[in-house]
């Protein structure tokens, strides 16, 4: 039996984190404050693995992290992650949180596995990423949206959200984490839709 690729593992966990969040959110049993302590207790808990063995940090770390954040900045995909959950609550409603948190748990994985083994044609805006994993990702990205938004909303936020995917955005110089720049840009776009129409 082969042995599942690390990468492959970490889109599976980001797929699985989106959709344990949105259901958190959909019961109402998931609050900012929560988030809040979350992203507190975790970012800790990653800073005090760099030092020390925390079980089940340790765990997660070895087996979900990418290796060249391991020494700078365990947990950084976790850590955005947690906090664009976070932004998205606080910022949109409720049902437009839910399918910016999907728009980008699928959008996110799906692309790089399609784009990893499909791809053929290069993204004309990176150079590390593949028109058919973009095509792939924004499908399930739509797809996952449909759930909680209009189609014409899922449209537009699903694509917004792979073109910020797609591109690598910078300010003073530092990269935004896709992570970040997904879910808000899908969380603004079906707002400015609502306000216009």
């Amino acid at each position: 039996m082969k042995k599942i690729k690390p990468e492959t593992k970490r889109r599976i966990f980001h797929i699985v984190n989106g959709m344990i969040f949105v259901s958190l959110i959909y019961f109402n049993i998931i609050t900012p404050l929560f988030l809040i302590i979350l992203l507190i207790v975790g970012g800790l808990g990653c800073l005090l693995s760099l030092k020390y063995n925390v079980p089940i940090i340790n765990f997660l770390l070895k087996h979900f992290e990418r290796p060249e954040d391991m020494k700078v900045f365990p947990g950084k995909g976790s850590f955005f992650y947690v906090l664009s959950v976070l932004l998205v609550l606080v910022l949109f409603d409720k049902d437009i949180a839910m399918a910016s948190i999907i728009i980008m748990a699928l959008g996110d994985s799906i692309a790089p596995l399609v784009g990893q083994y499909y791809g053929k044609i290069k993204h004309p805006l990176s150079d590390k990423k593949f028109l058919e994993g973009t095509l792939a990702g924004g499908i399930a990205a739509f797809l996952g949206a449909l759930i909680f938004i209009s189609p014409v909303e899922a449209v537009f936020a699903s694509i917004a959200a792979m073109i910020a995917e797609g591109i690598n955005l910078k300010f003073s110089g530092i990269s935004v984490n896709d992570n970040i720049s997904m879910p808000l840009t899908a969380g603004a776009v079906i707002w400015l839709l609502r306000l216009i129409f």
